[in-house]
């Protein structure tokens, strides 16, 4: 569904991008409420309004997904979804970039190598562009600071989008109703069904949302973590089989050294997850036979960052 959603962003015309996104705030709230007044899920409201940190950091993510928001239905609906494909291929290694800078995790040699040739891929492209792809960098590194911060925060997918959008609320109700009082509004001047596709930025953010979390509790972080490639993916598939964007030899390149990247990061999650799982069973058969116990380290010993495999913490920036 995150792949395909470029399908669904240019059916919304003729409403700008500032209006799509105030809708799917509000329209977000309104579907995530009921979800939730259907589970009777109520209870980590009163937690959280005890929290004024937890409020504070509930806001800065607010913030910043709605910028990633904003910038992603903005690229779709003028022709860069290749671009805001690569911005999501190259989230995993922002994310890990942020985890040394800001967390001062500890990176194995193949993650180093992984983020050193994404950074190349950046300057590769730049070149190409004859400017920094700043939509794939600002998607990129919004929705690595939303991860980072809902990291701190703590909270179920479910409940985070509820309490995110209710910050975003009123600001986007607002602006509908300026936008309504100008007599511009595209909400309910082209019809029963371009109305209800507005209304419905509400179930198109939510429901993959949905399935994500279902998904988290069932399959295991790698095979999690894999599947979230498919996504960006998709969207690229899109943009040059659908939409018919350009694909010029730098930016073939671009893409060939972040995909080199990605298969790095990769395999080296996947053979630090083989390790450790091993280092288990042996600690486990250790025990049993009253053996010294090894260290269950896997590796070197390192830290391993939260972001060895891309997992958006919990909700879609698409």
């Amino acid at each position: 569904m995150w792949g395909l959603v470029p399908l669904f962003w240019p059916l919304l015309r003729p409403a700008g991008a500032i209006e799509i996104l105030a809708h799917r705030m509000v329209w977000s709230l309104a579907f995530v409420g009921l979800a939730l007044l259907a589970l009777r899920r109520w209870g980590w409201i009163r937690e959280l309004l005890r929290s004024p940190r937890k409020l504070g950091l509930i806001t800065v993510a607010a913030t910043v997904i709605t910028v990633n928001w904003g910038l992603y239905i903005w690229s779709v609906n003028t022709g860069h979804v290749v671009e805001a494909s690569l911005g999501y291929f190259i989230n995993p290694l922002v994310t890990i970039a942020l985890g040394v800078l800001v967390l001062q995790e500890r990176l194995r040699p193949a993650q180093w190598a992984a983020v050193g040739i994404g950074f190349a891929a950046v300057l590769v492209l730049a070149i190409g562009y004859g400017q920094p792809p700043w939509i794939s960098l600002t998607l990129a590194f919004t929705f690595a600071a939303y991860g980072l911060v809902k990291k701190k925060v703590n909270i179920g997918g479910l409940e985070s989008l509820a309490a995110e959008t209710a910050v975003q609320f009123l600001p986007a109700l607002g602006y509908l109703v300026w936008l309504g009082s100008q007599g511009t509004p595209a909400f309910g001047d082209h019809g029963t069904g371009h109305t209800l596709l507005l209304a419905a930025t509400g179930i198109v953010t939510a429901v993959p949302l949905v399935c994500f979390g279902a998904a988290a509790i069932r399959v295991p972080l790698s095979t999690l973590g894999l599947l979230q490639y498919l996504a960006p993916t998709f969207q690229f598939l899109l943009g040059i089989l659908y939409f018919h964007e350009a694909m010029p030899p730098e930016r073939w390149a671009g893409f060939s050294l972040v995909w080199l990247a990605l298969t790095i990061l990769t395999w080296d999650a996947l053979r630090t997850g083989h390790r450790s799982r091993a280092a288990v069973e042996a600690a486990k058969r250790a025990a049993g036979t009253g053996a010294p116990v090894p260290p269950a380290t896997g590796h070197t010993g390192e830290e391993t960052p939260a972001a060895a495999v891309s997992t958006p913490s919990a909700q879609p920036g698409r």
